[in-house]
């Protein structure tokens, strides 16, 4: 046995040194013989990676066509297992010579496959032996077409590839460093972030600790709602359509609006679902410039996109599009995350016409579940009992998945589990993260975090300058997993044109929900004291 103070990180001052076996060669011949034990798998490929190198499949990963840079001294492989209906899957992983002890798998976007070597690369500089799957195929994100008269593939995709990779890629950890896993975590957005949920619904032993972003939970209605926004403002020849330029507008006059409710007129809606949002300012008079406002049937077309969508019961099929947010990219001709969806994976049928889309539909596609993808199961007291830890976090301004979706998760779990008599607050924790996108990015508001799915400029992992607990949301599940330090907040931070270089725009707290961050009404609104969290 040997020490590792190289791999050692520091969670909220003190130092967590780990002890664990020598490492086995970085060869195929030693991963050939530890994958004898993993039933149906096999060797794609290994290579050593020398300090600050860099690796991937950029040039056939159509999800992730950039390699990985920037790494630590590790060794890559990937291994394919079969499945029924002659598919397969393929996962790869990054073992880091300085193991910090701990196990993080990240996941997908959209109907992509491929395999995340990019956040695999940021979460290998903590230390992590980090793992992603393709799930079995290769696609872009708004790419469904594979999935046609593919049961099995479709399966791999909703959740088997994802577990299957995690229990064999623990093993080959284990046999790799000879040694056990102390921690094991996940950490990933959108169709990851669903993934993330997925398994500890179905497998609440997988993780200690889990970090989802902006999921897309809600497969079966998320998909046919996508594809109902485009609808509503399709064909490009009615008078109520609404061109791409002027969502902006309609976004400017939202923030203009909803925008002073914390106290500061700073460009960001902190609180879209307390906003009275008037439509009619939007509205042309006699002589204005159409290009800046809307007609009477364009505001019409708008209601619908930023409302709920209901049945005829008024149930809540899906929550309609934050106020705040552009509708652009929602609300052009419907896009084969819809598309693709219902006519490769419902009806199976290349000729389905798509604008014969209806409700009903949507019962259908909630009897199907294609692949069983839809992570629906709010009952997550086996996750609780077992002692995991849930934080998940949303940007307001997501203009693919609407941040309502995760309120609306969040409000299940909460009512399902404290009927159970069962602290929701000690095991999960929810963020919004007001201005942010989808994942990442915003136009002036604090909201890199260190998630999965965010990348600045000059950042190899975490956020320089502010690598704890509080500002790094990896470190703040280590926390909470492993020394039992909940996060109050979380402060998000804003690099000028999100870059490192530049320096720090603006840090911001963000607040468990249902709280919100509040001005305090004096002190500098960029720094993160002259903010509070309040009910």
């Amino acid at each position: 046995m040997r020490c590792s103070v190289g791999a050692a990180l520091v969670l909220g001052g003190s130092l967590q040194g780990l002890c664990y076996g020598s490492q086995v060669e970085c060869s195929s011949v030693a991963f050939q013989d530890i994958l004898k034990s993993i039933p149906d798998s096999s060797l794609n490929y290994v290579a050593h990676v020398a300090q600050n190198g860099s690796f991937g499949d950029a040039a056939t990963n159509i999800p992730f066509p950039r390699n990985a840079t920037g790494l630590p001294e590790l060794c890559a492989l990937s291994v394919n297992i079969k499945t029924p209906g002659n598919t397969s899957y393929n996962f790869g992983m990054f073992l880091p010579s300085n193991w910090n002890g701990r196990f993080l798998a990240t996941g997908n976007g959209g109907f992509g496959g491929g395999i995340n070597w990019l956040d695999m690369g940021a979460f290998s500089n903590y230390g992590f032996a980090t793992i992603s799957t393709d799930t079995g195929h290769s696609s872009a994100v708004d790419d469904g077409k594979w999935g046609l008269n593919q049961p099995e593939k479709l399966i791999n995709w909703g959740h088997r590839a994802m577990h299957g990779s995690i229990t064999s890629a623990k093993a080959i950890t284990k046999a790799y460093y000879a040694g056990d896993i102390n921690f094991s975590y996940y950490a990933s957005c959108s169709t990851g972030g669903r993934q993330g949920l997925k398994e500890i619904q179905l497998n609440p032993e997988s993780f200690d600790g889990v970090i989802v972003g902006a999921p897309a939970w809600w497969t079966t209605h998320l998909q046919t709602w996508t594809l109902k926004q485009g609808l509503t403002n399709f064909p490009a020849s009615t008078p109520s359509y609404i061109p791409p330029n002027l969502f902006q507008t309609i976004a400017n006059e939202m923030i203009k609006q909803c925008d002073t409710q914390d106290g500061v007129r700073d460009g960001i809606v902190a609180d879209p679902f307390g906003c009275n949002f008037d439509f009619n300012q939007l509205l042309c008079r006699p002589g204005q410039n159409t290009t800046t406002c809307l007609t009477m049937a364009q505001i019409e077309t708008a209601q619908k996109l930023y409302s709920p969508y209901l049945d005829a019961n008024q149930t809540l099929l899906f929550p309609g599009i934050t106020l705040g947010t552009s509708a652009a990219a929602l609300s052009a001709k419907p896009s084969g995350l819809g598309i693709d969806f219902l006519q490769d994976w419902i009806f199976n049928d290349t000729n389905w016409d798509f604008t014969t889309f209806d409700i009903k539909d949507v019962g259908l596609a909630d009897m199907i579940n294609p692949g069983g993808a839809t992570a629906d199961d709010f009952d997550l007291s086996p996750f609780e009992k077992r002692g995991g830890k849930l934080i998940h976090y949303h940007g307001l301004a997501d203009n693919l998945i609407p941040s309502g979706s995760s309120q609306y998760f969040y409000n299940q779990v909460y009512r399902t589990l404290t009927a159970k008599g069962l602290g929701v607050d000690d095991f999960y924790r929810f963020f919004f993260i007001p201005g942010m996108g989808h994942c990442s990015g915003a136009p002036v508001a604090p909201w890199y975090i260190g998630g999965g799915n965010q990348h600045v400029a000059g950042a190899s992992h975490s956020v320089p300058g502010f690598a704890d607990p509080k500002h790094d949301v990896i470190m703040a599940i280590m926390a909470w997993v492993e020394q039992g330090k909940a996060p109050d907040q979380l402060i998000a931070t804003k690099f000028r044109n999100d870059t490192v270089s530049s320096g720090v725009e603006s840090q911001r707290p963000l607040c468990p929900y249902p709280k919100q961050a509040q001005y305090v009404g004096h002190g500098d609104t960029n720094r993160p004291d002259s903010w509070k969290c309040v009910a």
